[in-house]
């Protein structure tokens, strides 16, 4: 019986390691151009002791496509796209590379208010992990706009930061966030209310 390009993909989906062809099929390019990639470490993964074969595990697939712009959906449904807001790099990167590490999402990051909500716009995500105090603008504002914008109203949330009042909480709850979390917190914490808020 022949396979079709869906069982195919659904085949490939499964898998927690790949050669470099189903890479390159997953990714729709050369399979010349992946074998590039690794080796010059925009790509990683390992060789297969005794031989010249390379191997890429799944979650680093994941974060070369996503990183390249290239639609993760044959990897198991679509991603679950976040935009972090923050303007301490630090944090940024560290959410960044928690999440991607995790396989199931498609990040993208902003450091102000503005940039904010160009990158709505544009990536149009699942969830917002915003920062509440911005250089050029606070969480409130930010909540606002996106709940009032009909195309973007769905986007859920999630106000972070290490200096907000139990009355400025609930300030932002009213304004449109969906959920509140004080810095420093828990990752697993945090993986498991966007979850909650994507299931819901």
């Amino acid at each position: 019986m022949e396979i079709t390009k869906q069982d195919r993909l659904r085949e490939l989906a499964a898998k927690q390691v790949f050669t470099t062809g189903e890479a390159a099929e997953l990714c729709k390019v050369s399979q010349q151009t992946i074998i590039r990639c690794f080796d010059r470490g925009r790509l990683t993964g390992f060789r297969v002791p005794g031989s010249r074969f390379r191997r890429i595990p799944r979650a680093e697939l994941l974060r070369f496509m996503q990183e390249n712009g290239i639609p993760s959906d044959p990897l198991g449904g679509a991603a679950i796209r976040v935009l972090v807001v923050d303007d301490d790099p630090g944090i940024v990167r560290l959410l960044e590379e928690l999440l991607v590490r995790d396989g199931r999402f498609d990040v993208r990051t902003a450091a102000t208010g503005y940039d904010a909500g160009m990158a709505t716009r544009e990536f149009r995500p699942n969830v917002v992990l915003l920062d509440y105090m911005l250089p050029d603008v606070n969480g409130n504002v930010v909540c606002e706009r996106l709940k009032t914008d009909p195309e973007l109203a769905d986007t859920r949330i999630i106000i972070m930061s290490g200096v907000v009042r139990q009355d400025e909480i609930d300030d932002l709850l009213e304004s449109g966030a969906d959920d509140f979390l004080a810095k420093p917190f828990d990752v697993a914490e945090l993986i498991a209310r966007i979850d909650a808020l994507v299931d819901g």
